[in-house]
């Protein structure tokens, strides 16, 4: 990337607003861990960036929240929390090796993740990513397509450059991530469809089976990466790359709460605004699924048609609280978070890499981000 492109998409202090958001919510620890990471790999990945083709770089660059969409850098503009780079890092550091071989991976995991908000953004119609406009309502639903398109081949391309005697595993099993992730995808636009009640409707363990495509796969992935390019034997490889997943389905469960019951300054989306849009989110499903009068109303909210005002949300939050749903999507967080726990305990990791996993896993559950 030239030096005034550099310049652009690179700007100074959006991953320390980044960092320093998580580190006062959620200790310091981690988010000295986000940042570690973040700058390991942040300048590859920029240089990934600048391989792209000006127009589709320009959106990738305000998707990662390095520009505004003028192209013009964009200090305040948030990049994420970074939590799948910092996955693929101390998935190397993990097994002993140095953070820096997995750099490429982190760099793959991250375009990926960025592809898939594009995309799911336009198929789940949010306007709103990082509290600003999404990409393809800051440029247009067939440019923002081409922007996504761009990155996933970007990412491929750049963990298949990747030095060392591992990339073609590495390769492999990012491919076969990314059919799990559209697997998942797909099962989740299909839920739109079903019912909330009777005969084909969701339950939370579809649900959860849906969360570990969309979500927990590519966490797994990013970890597992980390640990291949750190060359890891196959057992501890797997060990890791399932306790991701299971990182991946509490981190879902956390974000549909958040969802619901999530501070928009902070979340960036209006409060109950999923279910404004009636998603079938997991605190939904088990209100529902656990009967009671609390539930059968909801049901009944729930299946009228229409969008729902902010009154109507604000009762059918209630009502998912009453039935049980926010405690049992909280548990269920609860619950993957340990099995995870459990997993990297099972195998002998380096003291430092397991102490922030470890502070990584015990922030997730009471996050607000």
């Amino acid at each position: 990337m030239s030096s005034s492109l550099s310049s652009v998409y690179f700007p100074s202090g959006s991953a320390d607003a980044a960092a320093t958001g998580v580190a006062h919510g959620h200790g310091a620890a981690v988010g000295g861990v986000l940042k570690r990471c973040r700058e390991l790999v942040r300048p590859s990945l920029v240089e990934a960036v600048g391989r792209l083709h000006p127009w589709t770089g320009e959106m990738a660059a305000y998707a990662l929240g390095w520009s505004d969409a003028a192209g013009t850098p964009d200090p305040g503009g948030s990049e994420g929390k970074g939590v799948r780079q910092a996955l693929a890092v101390l998935g190397a550091e993990a097994v002993g090796a140095d953070g820096g071989v997995a750099v490429a991976g982190a760099v793959a995991v991250e375009l990926v993740h960025t592809f898939s908000l594009l995309h799911d953004d336009i198929m789940d119609g949010d306007g709103l990513r990082r509290q600003r406009p999404a990409v393809w309502k800051a440029y247009g639903t067939g440019p923002a397509v081409l922007a996504g398109d761009a990155l996933l081949a970007l990412a491929v391309q750049c963990l298949a450059e990747a030095p060392g005697p591992w990339t073609g595993e590495a390769v492999r099993r990012l491919s076969g991530t990314l059919n799990t992730l559209v697997h998942g995808q797909a099962e989740d636009l299909r839920f739109e469809r079903r019912p909330w009640s009777g005969a084909g409707a969701v339950d939370p363990g579809q649900y959860r089976s849906m969360a570990e495509g969309k979500t927990g796969s590519l966490l797994g992935c990013a970890i597992a990466l980390g640990a291949v390019l750190g060359g890891a034997p196959a057992g501890t490889v797997a060990v890791l790359e399932q306790a991701g997943r299971h990182l991946g389905v509490a981190f879902q469960a956390v974000d549909d709460l958040l969802g619901i019951w999530g501070e928009p300054v902070v979340t960036g989306k209006p409060v109950h605004g999923d279910l404004r849009l009636r998603k079938k989110t997991y605190p939904v499903l088990a209100a529902l699924a656990g009967g009671g009068p609390a539930a059968r109303e909801l049901a009944v909210l729930l299946e009228a048609p229409g969008l729902l005002d902010g009154a109507a949300a604000a009762h059918a939050a209630m009502l998912v609280e009453e039935a049980g749903g926010r405690a049992a999507a909280r548990e269920e967080a609860r619950r993957h978070l340990d099995a995870a726990r459990r997993g990297l305990r099972g195998v002998s990791l380096a003291r430092g890499a397991a102490e922030d996993l470890d502070a990584l896993l015990a922030c997730l559950l009471d996050r607000s981000w």
